[in-house]
């Protein structure tokens, strides 16, 4: 097994490199949507900015639920 502190500092670095990742994939649909010249490209970066933001929403607080710690047991 790996050591407590260890495995923490990886799942908290997973966590940031999900947003980070979830805010480049914002930028690219903002690049995407004002540089559109079509209709077209336009939505496509509307929809990756949406999804991109919904990302960010999403991910960490789904990855900080599941790596929760478990509660103490109760003591009698």
């Amino acid at each position: 097994m790996t050591d407590p502190d260890t495995l923490a500092r990886n799942r908290y670095f997973a966590i940031v490199a999900s947003r980070l990742v979830a805010a480049a994939g914002a930028v690219f649909g903002l690049v995407l949507l004002a540089r559109g010249v079509t209709w077209e490209r336009k939505i496509l970066g509307t929809a990756i900015v949406i999804s991109a933001m919904v990302v960010m929403a999403v991910v960490p607080a789904a990855l900080a639920r599941r790596w929760r710690s478990p509660p103490p047991p109760p003591q009698d």
